[in-house]
């Protein structure tokens, strides 16, 4: 870290140039699920999503979908993941014919995408998402079919009428079975009011999200908003966050925030100082261009600006740093972090603030169980790494890190 600015071209994603695509019209016969629902075909089993076939007619809550890293651990599909063996939390991700009905330009499981694929078949953060019955994952992790790999599972919403009511079957039949894995949720606000909120919490679910995602009210509105013909608002998000505060209480309750995506470094770290300031979390994703979604002409973030976030990120949610004692520059990029040169080597060198940001599990307070594997990045250019980085790896965050923009 002692080594002069390395000055490189284009290293922050500018806001002039994250502009989603308008999303094209959906035939009418694809609205809705109209495609599944009129072929009607049953369901047998795990579904792996196909393309070429018809879907099955799948719903919540007798079927979950699950990442791929969760199904590999699982023991539902085949596969390997580049340096790991298995996913520390079970993604599972409501699931029905229509999908979700919001709009949103970074997402592959958004509504636009009907036209093109049925829903159990669309990607989503980099990878398919198999369909599983629900009674088959809670007989395997009851059985120890996972063999304790799994430290907490996940409930994923999605903006859909049914899935307020359907969240809450799926958690209680895991508590009831399952007590000793905590479970988080990741919520819809946009179908949810306080009263749903202090019902997930009384059917014992540990940790609450919202996937705020946008650091701004303009790249919110722009994303994920009117922007794009979808549902969602600013203000309806925090006031379920702020429900979330109250019932959920410091520690149990976050947001997910996507860095790159025309925010400023400055943007983005106050937010994270907000968030914490309330007694919550930051759960930070590198901004990836998702294959099929309205944004996947546009660049993934700049290495340098997501290492900077990444480690600011770090400092203020485990290091008690704040962001007014760091330096941003007239453009609100991070100049200085406002911590000691030893110190600041020291937590770059143990590598934690590098890793998937998330609800904890088991290993400690500030490693996340929902490591997410290259949910925001190939292999070959990790930007969130599910496990300790080696040597290798801090080599190329230190040169990262030391780049600036010409």
């Amino acid at each position: 870290m002692s080594a002069p600015p390395r000055r490189v071209a284009g290293d922050s994603n500018a806001a002039e140039t994250m502009q989603p695509r308008d999303p094209a019209p959906v035939p009418a016969e694809s609205r809705n699920g109209g495609r599944v629902k009129a072929g009607g075909q049953a369901p047998q089993g795990v579904y792996l999503p196909n393309n070429n076939i018809l879907t099955p007619h799948m719903r919540s809550p007798a079927y979950v979908q699950m990442s791929t890293a969760a199904a590999i651990t699982l023991g539902v599909m085949q596969g390997m993941m580049h340096r790991t063996c298995c996913t520390r939390c079970l993604n599972l991700l409501l699931t029905y014919p229509e999908g979700c009905r919001a709009n949103c330009a970074y997402c592959g499981l958004a509504r636009h995408r009907e036209s093109l694929r049925d829903y159990a078949d669309r990607n989503f953060i980099r990878v398919d998402w198999p369909a599983v019955p629900y009674d088959d994952v809670l007989d395997i992790v009851a059985s120890g079919g996972d063999q304790g790999r799994f430290h907490r599972m996940c409930i994923s919403m999605i903006t859909h009428p049914d899935s307020d009511a359907d969240a809450r079957v799926v958690l209680r039949r895991w508590t009831e079975r399952i007590p000793h894995i905590p479970v988080s949720i990741l919520s819809n606000p946009t179908t949810m009011t306080r009263q749903d909120v202090q019902a997930l919490k009384d059917l014992g679910a540990d940790i609450f999200t919202v996937a705020l995602d946008a650091a701004t009210p303009e790249i919110f509105d722009r994303t994920r908003g009117r922007g794009v013909q979808s549902p969602h608002s600013w203000d309806k998000y925090w006031e379920i966050l702020n429900a979330a505060a109250e019932i959920f209480g410091p520690g149990h309750f976050g947001a997910h925030l996507i860095a790159g995506m025309g925010e400023t470094e400055r943007d983005m770290l106050a937010l994270v100082q907000r968030l914490r300031d309330m007694g919550g979390h930051s759960h930070m994703f590198a901004f990836f261009p998702e294959s099929g979604s309205l944004m996947d002409h546009l660049p993934a973030v700049a290495r340098p600006q997501w290492r900077r976030v990444q480690l600011a990120r770090y400092l203020i949610d485990y290091r008690a740093r704040r962001v007014e004692q760091m330096r941003f520059d007239e453009t609100g990029r991070l100049a200085d972090f406002g911590v000691p040169r030893d110190e600041l080597d020291a937590i770059v060198d143990a590598g934690i603030a590098f890793r998937t940001s998330g609800c904890p599990g088991q290993e400690a307070e500030d490693v996340s169980a929902c490591d997410r594997p290259y949910g925001d990045s190939p292999p070959r250019d990790i930007a969130s790494y599910p496990f300790t980085p080696n040597g290798n790896d801090l080599r190329r965050i230190r040169a990262q890190l030391r780049a600036r923009r010409s």
